[in-house]
């Protein structure tokens, strides 16, 4: 069986094939844009998994270097390894988009796999990861309430583009993924729901951001309809769930047990532990009586628990905490806490604490980027650890996760583009989250956090950053109310985590998950305002912290001195392989950077070091003192 779709988007062809290469799945498809081309599979195992309380889905994207045509690896392996930081974020964004459409009883272990057979350079594969994965679950068997629909829009010279090619998203404002899908047909006003963000900007106002969702909607729509059709003439019928059968009897055993605990926690400003310590309680009282049923103690407890929250919100506009719907919990800022590092944050919010340490490097500490997409060197990087002690939980220490990963990579978006051009500040930056207490929106902390420890190096930021939660209670009737800046169970029993950072001129970065069908245009122009207002009081406070960027470096951070040689000279410098320059950096305890236009970095801890290797480098090519470009300046 071999069956062809096509469908056009932007300026190239969407092309579906169907066919029974990877036959023993539940379901497959090669799905292509411009020559970039995937693989993607879906399956499902025969049996449940017994005694979990989450939906056990793995989603693996895979690059592989034959496809942009490559041989990489270490020298002595040659293969693919672990998976680059670009493959798990291309990995955690299909997983936040089709996660939610399976049903709450469904624990079958599902895993779909993308691999990227094919990359032209052009065309980002992780759309196309989207949206192979919809159609392989859509035409399979395995019960998932599809499709998806998946779109990048970017904003370049004022006009916006459909699926971006990497050249003309070096020159965007705005780069944003938006997948929806079609609204049920119970529900009236408009065609689409949102049900996964995922973008960057360059503080761009929040009506931008609605005016791109606008430019998408009906594209979505098109790539939803072209979807259906091809699931009406291939698709398999899904399996049959059983009903669960409610056991009468254990539940009013189990509300005897809690009495009205449950009003009370839920009304409580540490609902968290308090949730935590009676749902232990519950489980030994029924472990003692029917241990088979534990599970379904679990899941009866956390549907009660959730419907109060819902309830409690909704109905009455009230918090666990006691908070506003729009209140922000209590904030603290500090900088400059540790007294070696170059630049360090704090920030507080609650009971969520991080603490953000910044280090100056030389031009040549720039991390080497060597994948299938990129290659290359990159000069600004953050880096987000999430101990087990912030949770107050034992856990093994083991290298970053893909949750690591995925939120250190957010705040990374939220800076990059305010850090100054390499002209400006040559110096490699590298800064660190160290979540100390978490309780809600700690990827939004380490932005505030990184933002003061940036200004508290004196490196000149365009302007400081934060960010925040914004949530959102629903119910069946439709009504609904939205948080800021959500906590502990708002946040794992709410319906949607909207992550937005940004400075006072606009968003930097943006991120939606939701646990729902979707959101619509009005909840998520709602969200952007409140996320606007919460930036603005968090600002506030960070301007009470440290005003401004301080004037001068750090003591303890190098020294980066600027020579400009003619391009001839470089030779010299370097010398017969290397042996020059490797002599000046050994005899004088510096490093130095040269670029092909003659400019010269020579970068040391102590001023010294620099003047003598400085001295050295000028005898050598015949320069004058004058010549000698400006110093960094230091405290």
């Amino acid at each position: 069986m071999k069956k062809e779709f096509t469908l056009k988007i932007g300026e190239k062809d969407l092309i579906v094939e169907v066919n029974d290469f990877a036959e023993q799945s539940n379901g497959s498809v090669f799905i292509r844009y411009g020559e970039t081309l995937l693989l993607v599979t879906a399956v499902m195992s025969k049996q449940e998994k017994k005694g979990i309380d989450f939906f056990p889905l793995t989603v693996a994207y895979e690059e592989r270097f034959y496809a942009a045509g490559k041989i990489l690896g270490s020298r002595y392996l040659r293969r693919e390894s672990r998976p680059s930081d670009q493959a798990i974020l291309t990995s955690r964004l299909i997983d936040r988009a089709i996660r939610p459409r399976f049903p709450k009883s469904f624990q079958n272990e599902v895993q779909v796999v993308a691999t990227c057979l094919s990359w032209d350079t052009e065309n980002d594969p992780d759309v196309l990861g989207v949206l192979g994965a919809s159609l392989a679950l859509s035409i399979s068997d395995i019960p998932w309430s599809g499709p998806i629909a998946a779109l990048r829009i970017s904003k370049i010279n004022g006009s916006f583009v459909f699926n971006p090619s990497y050249l003309q998203r070096e020159k965007n404002e705005l780069d944003i993924v938006w997948a929806g899908m079609e609204k049920s047909a119970s529900n009236s006003s408009g065609n689409m729901f949102i049900n996964m963000i995922e973008g960057e900007a360059k503080e761009t106002d929040e009506k931008t951001i609605l005016e791109a969702y606008e430019f998408a909607e009906l594209e979505l729509k098109k790539i939803i309809d072209f979807q259906n059709k091809i699931i009406k003439e291939i698709g398999k019928e899904k399996i049959k769930l059983e009903s669960a059968q409610r056991d009468e009897d254990l539940e009013k055993e189990i509300k005897d047990f809690l009495g009205n605990k449950l009003e009370e926690i839920t009304s409580n400003a540490n609902s968290s532990s308090k949730i935590d310590e009676i749902k232990d309680k519950l489980v030994n009282f029924v472990e003692e009586k029917n241990p088979e049923k534990t599970n379904y103690a679990k899941k009866f407890f956390e549907e009660k628990i959730e419907g109060l929250i819902h309830k409690n919100i909704i109905t009455e506009e009230k918090r666990p905490d006691g908070r506003k719907l729009d209140e922000v919990r209590e904030i603290c800022c500090e900088a400059g806490l540790l007294p070696r590092t170059h630049g360090s944050g704090f920030f507080k919010r609650g009971k969520t604490k991080s603490l953000s340490i910044l280090t100056l490097g030389s031009p040549g500490d720039q991390k080497l980027l060597e994948g299938m997409e990129i290659t290359g060197k990159k000069r600004f990087m953050h880096h987000y650890n999430f101990p087990p002690y912030c949770s107050g939980e034992v856990k093994p220490m083991r290298g970053p996760g893909r949750r690591e990963i995925g939120h250190g990579m957010l705040a990374e978006k939220a800076l990059v583009n305010l850090i100054p051009e390499f002209e400006d500040f040559p110096y490699t930056i590298r800064i660190v989250t160290e979540i100390l207490s978490s309780n809600g929106s700690t990827s939004m902390a380490s932005v505030t956090s990184s933002s003061l420890a940036l200004m508290d190096a004196g490196v000149p930021i365009k302007s400081p950053a934060t960010g925040i939660a914004i949530g959102l209670m629903t119910d069946e009737k439709g009504n609904y109310k939205i948080l800021t800046d959500i906590q502990g169970p708002e946040d794992h029993y709410g319906d949607m985590d909207l992550k937005i950072a940004g400075t006072k001129n606009g968003i930097t970065a943006i991120q939606m998950d939701v646990k729902i069908e979707g959101i619509n245009k009005e909840i998520l122009e709602q969200g952007l305002n409140r996320g606007k207002k919460a930036r603005t009081q968090i600002l506030e406070k960070m301007k009470d912290a440290l005003p401004e960027t301080r004037n001068n470096l750090s003591r303890w951070a190098p020294q980066i001195h600027t020579i400009q040689i003619k391009p001839e000279k470089i030779r010299e410098i370097i010398g017969p392989g290397g042996k020059v320059i490797h002599e000046i950096t050994e005899k004088c305890d510096v490093s130095i950077d040269i670029q092909e236009d003659g400019k010269v970095f020579v970068t040391a801890e102590k001023e010294e070091s620099a003047q003598k290797a400085i001295t050295w480098i000028k005898n050598m090519v015949h320069i004058f003192a004058q010549d000698a470009a400006s110093v960094m300046p230091l405290m």
